[in-house]
């Protein structure tokens, strides 16, 4: 059960497209003025403010629609008409039909309103029908196009292998998708699956995954993704959390907690997803994907409270909890991605929840060792509507990672700060002064907004593009 491509609502013209007009609030009354009577008193009766993201249907003198006002936000500094997800609810709320911008717009704003459109109009349709179908906008005439489309493409993905569930998206499929979509660039990849992990010493991401069941031939054995692309410029490492379920292991979450665990692979669907982004555009860079991806179940060998597992590193690790199994996945990985000197690693992880208590669903928090890189993730998550808040590595917090046994816990000894100290550790196998930022974000909408429906969501991706973008250029 397929539906087609969000960008199959952006067609090639329409000549009886209904004219979209883009108001701030503050720019109402002045347009307001220049309208009859008649306009005035319908906005009135409809109560239209031009609030961010609200629409009016305007009828002609026959009756037809002959106008769409939709209300968009303006802030300091930023092109009002660039007001991504006012467009994003736009496609299954207005009637079906065609539509057009009404007036020329920025090359910014232009995609803005494409991205949004195209976004507005995502289902996951893998195992239902959509209840309805979308409206169409004509392309906005100062779109880049095979930007939009690369930049679509790139959310639809991870929203899709998000809201997969982990029947149909285990550890095998993760990582045979990552590995798919290097084939289509021409990238060399390897997958290392159950006990070849530790013939190549990535003891922490079997230790995880081997309740799962460690055969060559099992879907649920884990596995690394290894991915290599591209032969000239900055070297950009970007690795990925896969855990395509999470029951907690032997501290075992409830049930209410693991009801949505199959989204806990989120952060290395953000990695897969960034990594297509660069290999589509092109950029000159050396690119390295590391997905290790692993269910972390219940079984007779599975790893236990107050084990000591052994790190790529060469770090020990006592195991405080087994429900914090991400960042002892991630562990090796990030040793891995240490070890080829790069320029930059990114990480994405769906990691804690005390930074979703911190910072609520919408907004990941960003960790950084490097101040250009956090400032620059900052600056373009501010200018494309695509947030991030940075959240401090305070040093002082590891001695909450002291561990008796080992060279440090994988949790903290205290409740506070929960993200923070999960930072901290993975900063332990980074080198000192090699530039790294760690998205920890929720990689899920909780309930439909705009553009944005309840489901697997794409978070800090654009942000994320738009840094490599900067140090490909540099």
């Amino acid at each position: 059960m397929t539906e087609p491509s969000p960008l199959a609502h952006l067609i090639e013209a329409g000549p009886d497209a209904v004219p979209i007009r883009t108001l701030s609030e503050a720019a109402l009354r002045g347009w307001l003025a220049g309208q009859s009577a008649a306009l005035r008193a319908w906005l009135e009766a409809t109560g239209f403010t031009a609030s961010a993201g609200s629409h009016a249907l305007v009828p002609g003198g026959d009756g037809r629609l002959s106008l769409v006002l939709l209300g968009v936000e303006a802030g300091p500094g930023r092109d009002p008409t660039a007001d991504l997800w006012a467009y994003g609810g736009l496609p299954a709320s207005l009637p079906q039909g065609s539509y057009r911008l009404a007036e020329e717009t920025s090359p910014e704003a232009a995609e803005a309103a494409a991205l949004g459109w195209a976004l507005g109009c995502y289902a996951f349709t893998r195992y239902k029908a959509p209840k309805r179908g979308f409206a169409r906008l004509v392309w906005p005439a100062a779109a880049e196009r095979a930007r939009v489309g690369r930049l679509v493409e790139a959310i639809c993905r991870v929203r899709d292998l998000v809201n997969t569930p982990a029947e149909d998206l285990g550890p095998a499929e993760l990582a045979e998708a990552g590995a798919e979509l290097g084939t289509r660039y021409g990238a060399d990849s390897r997958i290392l699956v159950g006990d070849a992990l530790l013939g190549e010493n990535y003891p922490a991401i079997h230790a995880v995954g081997r309740a799962a069941g460690t055969a060559a031939g099992n879907r649920r054995a884990p596995r690394l993704l290894d991915l290599s692309w591209g032969e000239r410029g900055p070297e950009i490492v970007l690795v990925g959390k896969g855990v395509c379920f999470d029951t907690g292991g032997l501290d075992l979450k409830p049930s209410a907690g693991m009801l949505n665990m199959k989204k806990d692979m989120g952060g290395g669907a953000h990695a897969i997803a960034l990594a297509g982004l660069v290999m589509d555009a092109g950029l000159p860079v050396r690119l390295r994907l590391l997905v290790p991806c692993v269910e972390n179940a219940v079984s007779g060998n599975a790893f236990r409270p107050l084990d000591v597992l052994q790190t790529r590193k060469g770090l020990t690790v006592e195991v405080g909890n087994t429900d914090a199994e991400g960042r002892l996945i991630l562990c090796d990985a990030l040793a891995e991605a240490d070890a080829g000197d790069p320029d930059l690693i990114l990480d994405f992880a769906t990691l804690t929840g005390a930074a979703r208590v911190a910072l609520g669903p919408e907004l990941p928090a960003l960790f950084s060792n490097d101040e250009a890189t956090a400032e620059a993730l900052l600056a373009h998550g501010a200018r494309l509507g695509d947030p991030l808040w940075r959240l401090p590595l305070h040093r002082p917090y590891l001695k909450q990672l002291d561990s008796r046994v080992a060279d440090l816990n994988n949790v903290s000894s205290g409740g506070f700060a929960g993200a923070v100290t999960a930072a901290l550790f993975l900063e332990r196998f980074v080198s000192p002064g090699r530039p790294w930022a760690h998205l920890d974000l929720f990689a899920w909408n909780p309930e439909d907004r705009p553009g944005r429906p309840k489901g697997g969501e794409a978070m800090g991706l654009r942000s994320s593009f738009a840094r490599l973008e900067e140090l490909a250029s540099a």
